[in-house]
């Protein structure tokens, strides 16, 4: 195939009704809509797309309106989109029952576009609502909650739920867990015609920065640019011992921190990467584990993180730029980890690299589009001068219909810009909803003051001890985050668990990311690990197995967050000598927890050598230069010893 047939625009011109067929096959929550319906679909999609580049381009219009209209877009298209039950197989048409909750969902959230002025002027719980606004909040609590149910699951619904009964039925509890009661009306009052339940913070984030950056994302999908780097890893890292592997690492990465999902960048590069790994040896749950891993770590890699940096910037009120600024050395040391891994289980098992026809010669792929890193370079830029996200998504997006335009081969033509304006807004409801959603749970949180009560209690159970309160609070945030999206899984942890750790003295930013990170991590710890268990369907591997091996491969990602926090400098806060101090010995301590973990060094390490290696790389992360020095002689006797008993072993089978 040559070079034009790959990257042909027309690959990614589809028509509407191919577009949603594609779609059902990866998802099985999503209708096969055809013809008139799914044009129309389409079209709202678009227009959606439209306002959000209206709103960068002309400034951005007042909260409840902003978020109103981005909740509301989003309502409608969840309805027509996604299935009442992924069960259901007649899925071509809309049923007349989500007919009726487009329409409610356009009304109800139209009230409060129209009517943005007088919500925000109003004296909240004490001008009292009338009756057909409490109406109007439950029915668009209602839909709310109808739509998380189809596009992000039970488990978010279930928490709602069951602060929702909180709210209303706290007042029975006694203790420290009870609280004052509460009507209908103040609630009501409180989540939908405040700033301070579902049209909070993260609805604003998603309704502005995100939405951007992932139109921006799409925009790049459909140039071909998510090829591009694909072709790009494989060039680079094909011929390599376990070359497959380290292609996927390197290709999601980048893709990850686009995508902000972990299981939609791991269906998109899995389908490639897995095979590919699955041909060169590697055993099916493993190639699996590898996948869901390097996705999965996407999200914590900047300059994008998957958008979610928005988020933490918006909750700190510090620069975005320094969020993305901050997770640089954890990622890194995210990657390391997996990237030795990956080398010694290639070593251990004799893999090699892909034969050498297999692999594209690297300059000439980089050739093709090497372009498309100027949008990306465009964000950093506009970033570090002072830009707001949302312009720099906006530029980014221009940039890439540009760059495109020099390129005969990824050139975007005028029904791709349009079928990028689809697929952004389709590919933004999981965020929008989640970021709703979880303003429910947020506005409960607010309004009984809960947030400030769990954390005391959870200060109360650790005995004031910081280590057991960070124990407790990933426990936490791991069982939160499974069967959510990233987002929603830190949105729901910041005001129940984040002001235990600062009031524990760990650093705002420090907290802010421990949890980030262990809300992402999520996506591959059983029980519940949405990203491994669809790498695993793609293999056709055993779920949990996949499951458990990521967890063993992304060790590294479950000991960083610690080190951060116990030592801010790999968070760059500090004078750069002990910075890079810092760095150097997290490295050096990363590699023997995977060479411990792979049971592999300089050849098949005994159980007593893996322990002495994953003790000294424990002393290598811990802050402090005794605690170095312990584990540089710790790491450096166990490579000697295997050294000289390497050396003794080919002496002894030469003499034989």
């Amino acid at each position: 195939m040559s070079t034009q047939e790959k990257y042909d625009n027309e690959t990614y011109i589809n028509s509407s009704s191919e577009s949603y067929a594609d779609e059902a096959v990866k998802n099985p929550k999503i209708r096969e809509m055809k013809g008139v319906v799914a044009r129309v679909v389409s079209l709202v999609a678009i227009l959606m797309s439209l306002f959000h580049l209206y709103t960068a381009f002309f400034g951005v219009f007042p909260s409840i309106f902003q978020r109103s209209m981005h909740l509301g877009f989003a309502l409608i298209l969840v309805f027509a989109i996604y299935k009442p039950s992924k069960k259901l197989t007649n899925s071509v048409h809309i049923g007349w029952y989500d007919w009726i909750l487009m329409i409610l969902s356009g009304v109800c959230y139209s009230y409060f576009v129209m009517n943005h002025q007088e919500i925000a002027s109003r004296m909240s719980y004490i001008e009292d609502l009338k009756t057909y606004e409490i109406g109007l909040g439950v029915l668009a609590g209602i839909l709310l909650i109808e739509a998380t149910r189809r596009v992000v699951g039970n488990a978010l619904v279930i928490i709602i739920l069951f602060f929702l009964g909180y709210g209303f039925f706290g007042h029975h509890l006694t203790g420290a867990i009870g609280h004052r009661e509460f009507d209908l009306m103040w609630i009501i009052d409180h989540l939908y015609f405040t700033t301070t339940g579902v049209f909070s913070t993260p609805l604003g984030v998603s309704a502005t920065f995100i939405f951007l950056f992932i139109l921006f994302g799409k925009f790049l999908e459909v140039s071909g640019a998510g090829q591009f780097f694909i072709n790009l890893s494989v060039a680079g890292m094909g011929k390599y011992r376990g070359g497959p592997a380290k292609t996927a690492i390197v290709a999601s990465s980048i893709l990850g921190t686009i995508s902000g999902s972990a299981v939609a960048n791991t269906v998109t590069t899995g389908a490639f990467t897995i095979p590919l790994m699955r041909k060169t040896g590697y055993r099916k749950h493993f190639a699996a584990a590898i996948e869901s891993v390097a996705s999965t770590g996407g999200q914590i890699v900047p300059p994008i993180m998957g958008a979610s940096a928005f988020i933490i910037a918006a909750y700190l009120g510090v620069p975005y730029l320094e969020v993305a600024a901050a997770a640089i050395i954890p990622a890194v040391l995210y990657y390391v980890c997996l990237f030795i891994q990956v080398d010694l289980r290639a070593r251990r098992n004799g893999l090699e690299g892909l034969p050498k026809e297999q692999v594209p010669k690297f300059w000439p792929v980089f050739k093709t589009g090497f372009l498309f890193f100027i949008p990306l370079a465009l964000i950093v830029y506009m970033l570090a001068n002072g830009s707001s996200p949302m312009r720099a998504g906006l530029y980014a997006i221009i940039a890439t219909i540009l760059v495109a335009a020099l390129s005969k081969v990824h050139r975007l033509k005028f029904k791709t810009i349009v079928k990028a304006l689809d697929l952004g807004a389709k590919a933004s409801l999981e965020t929008a909803v989640a970021c709703a959603a979880a303003g429910l749970i947020i506005g409960v949180i607010g309004l009984t003051g809960i947030g400030l009560k769990f954390s005391g209690m959870i200060i109360d159970i650790s005995g004031g001890i910081l280590i057991v309160t960070l124990i407790f609070t990933m426990i936490t945030s791991i069982i939160l985050g499974m069967g959510l999206p990233t987002v929603a899984a830190y949105i729901v942890q910041v005001p129940l668990t984040i002001p235990a750790l600062t009031e524990m003295g760990v650093a705002p930013i420090a907290a802010h990311l421990f949890v980030f990170y262990f809300a992402t991590l999520s996506a591959i710890t059983p029980p519940v690990a949405l990203a491994a268990f669809a790498a695993a369907g793609i293999a056709g591997s055993e779920p949990m197995k996949t499951g458990m091996t990521a967890v063993r491969l992304g060790l590294a990602a479950y000991i960083v967050p610690y080190l951060f926090v116990y030592g801010p400098e790999v968070l760059m806060i500090g004078d750069i000598g002990t910075i890079l101090l810092s760095v150097l010995t997290a490295i050096i301590g990363i590699t023997g927890l995977a060479a411990a973990t792979e049971g592999w060094l300089l050849r098949d390490s005994f159980w007593y050598e893996r322990l002495v290696l994953f003790g000294g790389s424990l002393l290598m992360v811990v802050p402090g230069i005794w605690s170095d020095v312990g584990g540089v002689l710790t790491l450096a006797l166990v490579f000697i010893y295997q050294k000289r008993f390497n050396t003794h072993l080919l002496k002894n089978q030469l003499t034989n």
